[in-house]
């Protein structure tokens, strides 16, 4: 296969945010491993499980509040600006974990409340970030960009993480929240740069309130069963099999390795990742999205069983790299479905729904893990967890048979 530059590369605009978003996530990677690595630290071992999975829970309380909102501001104001608003907001967070850190002041209850505001800025960013990727690129395109956009979030998170592990081994880890904060400046001059984005705002004029215009995205959602299946199938499989808030456990108790260790552990996923997100941006068309997309998550959850039960730590990388793959091709299919079925005046909303799906599944996951594991152990909990997903994808299946059959050029 030859290799060529990506049609959505050419497009300035996503070109510039596609770099920025490369630079930012390497160093909110960094911090996200940096902080379960410190919890596992100011918790003890004891209660390493259940504190680690209290990260998910300062997660999805603010975006179970704040993220159908962020939706409506995606699709009322002007996406670039909510962006940069919402990019600056995580920039201080990280500032805050830096001053706190290095004065060795830092607690649970600080990275926990740090934690759930960085998520508050994270419901309005998401919508708005990945509704206007239609708009910085044309509609055939939509695919390729998307691909590229994992590719970007996939090196950042090869990066951030193997960097932790380094930063935390060498210098400390105050100097990863540092990194990150420094990093966010990427994002902001991309997004300077890119000049005015064009967008089909919703209309405010007829005076239909901020409720109404939530329920205009749920009511839309209802009547897309294509769109409404994929976001399920996600839920159900993160919601299962997603152990990464028990990595730290398994780098220290199962496979004996240090922080170097974690942080080629938790860059395993996303070169897995990268690896599909390449091949899929090569690709001039991807046929029969919905077996492939059930298929990936099948793969997902298998993968998931063999790292629960590894006891070596090439294995367990070699797993961690087969579930980044899976859940790559799985996003890509889903983003490019729900994207390319929605109107631009409502795909600020259909992110933000998409968001309690894709992003509440594996916070409550985390909970669920962590409830799981300080129970019956790290191992158990992830080695239920993907048979769970697995048999998530069959029942998900018969309840929405058309997903089987579902290729973009056939529709719904």
């Amino acid at each position: 296969m030859k290799l060529h530059i990506p049609p959505s590369l050419h497009s300035r605009p996503f070109r510039l945010l596609w770099l920025g978003l490369m630079v930012s996530i390497a160093g909110s990677q960094m911090q996200f491993w940096s902080l379960l690595w410190h919890i596992r630290q100011l918790a003890g071992e004891e209660s390493a499980a259940i504190a680690l999975g209290g990260i998910g829970l300062a997660r999805i309380i603010p975006l179970a509040i704040f993220s159908l909102i962020g939706g409506v501001a995606a699709d009322r104001r002007n996406r670039r600006a909510v962006m940069a608003f919402s990019q600056t907001a995580m920039m201080l967070v990280a500032v805050a974990l830096t001053v706190l850190s290095f004065r060795e002041q830092i607690t649970l209850l600080h990275i926990y409340a740090l934690t759930a505001l960085q998520a508050v800025a994270g419901a309005f960013d998401l919508p708005a970030r990945q509704s206007m990727t239609p708009n910085l690129v044309p509609r055939e395109h939509l695919p390729n960009a998307f691909s590229l956009t994992s590719i970007a979030f996939q090196v950042g998170s090869i990066a951030g993480p193997a960097l932790s592990g380094l930063v935390i081994a060498n210098l400390g880890l105050s100097y990863t929240y540092l990194i990150n904060a420094t990093t966010f400046a990427a994002v902001l001059l991309a997004l300077a740069l890119m000049g005015q984005v064009p967008q089909d705002r919703y209309d405010r004029s007829a005076g239909v309130s901020g409720i109404e215009a939530v329920r205009e995205g749920f009511r839309f959602l209802r009547g897309r069963p294509i769109i409404l299946s994929s976001m399920v199938l996600d839920f159900f499989a993160t919601f299962f099999s997603s152990a990464n808030a028990l990595l730290p456990i398994f780098a220290v108790d199962v496979l004996k390795v240090g922080a170097v260790g974690y942080g080629y552990l938790s860059a395993a996923q996303s070169i897995g990742a990268t690896i599909a997100a390449v091949i899929v941006s090569q690709l001039e068309g991807l046929r029969r999205q919905g077996p492939i997309l059930l298929g990936a998550v099948v793969l997902f959850g298998l993968a998931t069983i063999t790292f629960g039960f590894s006891t070596l730590f090439a294995l367990s990388m070699a797993a961690l790299m087969v579930i980044g793959a899976s859940d790559s091709v799985s996003a890509i299919i889903r983003n490019t479905i729900r994207q390319v079925r929605t109107p631009d005046s409502l795909r600020g909303r259909m992110v933000s729904i998409n968001q309690l799906f894709f992003v509440g599944g594996p916070q409550l996951g985390e909970i669920e893990a962590g409830v799981v594991a300080q129970l019956f152990g790290a191992p158990f909990a992830v080695v239920s967890g993907g048979v769970a997903c697995i048999l998530s994808v069959w029942w998900i299946a018969r309840r929405w048979p058309q997903l089987s059959t579902y290729s973009h050029e056939t529709g719904d």
